[in-house]
């Protein structure tokens, strides 16, 4: 088996050039999704017979949630990348997923809280997906702090790596809170291995949106580290060839 492919990965022209035209087709996907997923869930899936409209929000906040998490975990890889194959991409990959992950995290945290008000007459409890949330926030800024405290980039990458690998074992605890402790917050909306809870009409412009998230996400991720690598290459010859060809 050849592992030609993966360490193209450590070029960062290679990557430059192919994130370019990676970037560009996620743009118009996400684009294209999240305006037919969130017009069709706002304005057109049923109102919940419960919650009524203010559900709706869960067109946001399910996508998001499931960002925030997700972003955590390609920073995992990044950082096992960054250790076994010492590919400076992968620091690069930890730096842009880090900045990524806690917009989403935010918004995640923020759009629970405004659905929670009309749900359970509150905005914020501390049970436990809520609190292993806003950890997973405090882990992010930690990580963005702990390389803005490092002056040598690649003493900065291995720290932020560790914090990265040992954050990791918050990700089960929020994807198994609402199992493992009684919580007000509800279980998952989707689930891979179940029949979804909710009609085709709620659930099918959820799904179209949550693939438009990930979209837009690979999109912001791509932008920024490619913004991350002319920055680290500024001195490499292709980067000038680059820059003049723009």
């Amino acid at each position: 088996m050849s592992w030609r492919w993966f360490h193209q990965w450590g070029s960062p022209r290679w990557f430059y050039e192919r994130a370019g035209r990676w970037q560009w087709v996620s743009g118009w996907i996400a684009l294209i999704l999240l305006v037919v997923g969130t017009l069709w869930g706002l304005g057109f899936a049923p109102v919940d017979y419960q919650q009524g409209h203010s559900y709706r929000i869960i067109y946001l906040h399910v996508p998001v949630a499931f960002l925030a998490q997700a972003m955590y975990a390609a920073m995992a890889v990044c950082a096992v990348v960054l250790f076994v194959w010492k590919m400076k991409l992968a620091d690069v990959g930890i730096q842009a997923l880090a900045v990524v992950g806690l917009a989403f995290t935010v918004l995640s945290l923020v759009s629970g809280a405004i659905w929670g008000k009309p749900t359970w007459g509150t905005y914020w409890v501390w049970d436990a997906r809520l609190t292993s949330m806003l950890i997973l926030a405090f882990l992010y800024m930690g990580i963005i702090g702990l390389r803005a405290a490092i002056a040598d980039p690649d003493q900065a990458g291995k720290a932020c790596a560790i914090l990265v690998l040992v954050g990791v074992v918050n990700l089960p605890i929020i994807k198994y809170s609402v199992e493992w402790w009684n919580t007000l917050h509800q279980p998952a909306s989707l689930k891979l291995t179940e029949k979804p809870a909710m009609p085709a009409s709620m659930w099918v412009p959820l799904l179209v949106n949550i693939v438009g998230y990930y979209a837009a996400a690979f999109y912001l991720v791509f932008a920024s580290m490619r913004a991350l690598v002319l920055e680290r290459e500024r001195r490499a010859s292709w980067v000038k060839e680059v820059v003049g060809r723009a």
